[in-house]
């Protein structure tokens, strides 16, 4: 049975009391309390045993299957809790697996399906709680589920190819910076003693890599910890308000990348919105999720101020229009979608394009990256190698420099 913990008042003293109850439901709790004189200040729902879900996160990949499975279950006419079940014995994941078996225990206990979704908020977004709770007042819950499904798996593919396109410079990046600071440390210095034993003047580029080698060698733990800490410090920054804004509002401007950004946005924030509204979410619900599932501040404000215009009574279009960071495009297409009352189809069409044009971006980035990293190593690891090479070069004058 459920565990709420409390803050009450007794009624006679007015003393304050700080404990837990059992009940089945929060409003059975309440009148229990009422029964013992206590006047209820504040009560939550303790997740015991049976809320647990071991503190970590589902992966996106194992809430399609659940998603997909479970919508295949309910349109083939199985019941919620016998479906719950099949998944729970079926999954791989445990803390999956914890979270649906307490789903199912919710269910068998009364909760409707999508009041049991939103005990566990890691794991199930309100974007997903609200869509369920749409199919579930509509009677369309095996229909939504798998929208819902096709959604996260759109998404989860969008996220894979950005992961895939970043992975090789990044990968090729780090192995640069390990490879140059093992020149740096391990071979300049040996030819910086050969050289320092001619006893005569060596070129200028040769003394500079000699002078880089000495210093990152001097203060390589020092030089260590002060990149760990820049680089613990941006993504502390970036999590803070300030430093998310800061970001969010320039990483949608850089060349490039920004656009990749910018359109990663656009197409979530078009295809949650054709889903919610699709789903029969009431309008200004929706831009109240879309908000918080966009990603972006700058994007998330425009959103919030247009979903004040509306509630004025202002159409989608012109509310969308207002804020520069929606293209032409789409204020256009959303226009056209309120005048044939298309709007989820319009917009799903839009989020189409969004995730092509990403998907071409993406490969021809990936394409120009390959020689850029080739040259940008070439231009590191080879200068590093001719800076070194070039007292060889001058070799007679360097060994028997009255010959010059």
């Amino acid at each position: 049975m459920p565990s709420f913990a409390f803050v009450a008042r007794e009624t006679g003293t007015g003393r304050e009391v700080r404990s837990a109850v059992e009940a089945v439901t929060e409003q059975a709790a309440i009148a229990t309390l009422l029964n013992r004189n206590l006047l209820v200040i504040s009560i939550e729902e303790r997740l015991s045993k049976r809320g647990r879900t071991s503190g970590g996160r589902v992966a996106l990949h194992d809430l399609v299957i659940f998603t997909r499975q479970l919508a295949t279950m309910i349109d083939a006419g199985l019941a919620m809790v016998q479906s719950l079940q099949a998944l729970a014995e079926q999954t791989t994941n445990k803390v999956m697996r914890d979270v649906i078996r307490d789903v199912c225990t919710r269910v068998e206990g009364g909760d409707s399906f999508s009041e049991a979704l939103q005990k566990h908020p890691k794991v199930f977004t309100r974007l997903y709680v609200c869509m369920v709770a749409a199919g579930e007042k509509g009677g369309l819950l095996a229909e939504i589920l798998a929208r819902l499904a096709t959604y996260l798996e759109n998404t989860a593919r969008l996220r894979k190819k950005v992961k895939s396109a970043m992975m090789y410079p990044t990968v090729v990046t780090i192995v640069a910076i390990l490879i140059t600071i093992f020149l740096l440390v391990k071979v300049v210095p040996v030819f910086g003693d050969i050289f320092s034993g001619f006893g005569a003047k060596l070129p200028g580029p040769t003394l500079y890599m000699i002078k880089l080698s000495e210093f990152v060698q001097r203060y390589i733990l020092l030089l260590l910890i002060g990149g760990g800490a820049v680089v613990y410090g941006w993504f502390y920054f970036i999590k803070t308000k300030p430093g998310r804004e800061f970001w969010d509002r320039y990483r949608i401007r850089m060349p490039i990348f920004g656009v990749i950004a910018h359109k990663i946005c656009l197409a979530r924030f078009t295809r949650t919105l054709a889903s919610l509204i699709r789903s029969g979410v009431p309008i200004l619900e929706v831009l109240q999720i879309v908000s918080q599932t966009v990603g972006n501040v700058v994007m998330e404000k425009a959103i919030r101020s247009a979903a004040g215009d509306i509630e004025r009574g202002e159409g989608i279009s012109t509310a969308i229009g207002k804020h520069p960071v929606f293209p032409t495009m789409i204020v256009r297409m959303i226009t056209a979608g309120e005048q044939t009352g298309k709007i989820d189809n319009m917009l799903e069409r839009v989020a189409d394009f969004l995730d092509e044009e990403i998907e071409t971006t993406l490969s021809g980035l990936t394409s120009l990256i390959e020689p850029i990293l080739i040259v940008f190593l070439g231009v590191v690891i080879g200068g590093m190698v001719i800076c070194m090479f070039l007292p060889i070069f001058k070799m007679s004058e360097i060994v028997n420099p009255s010959n010059r």
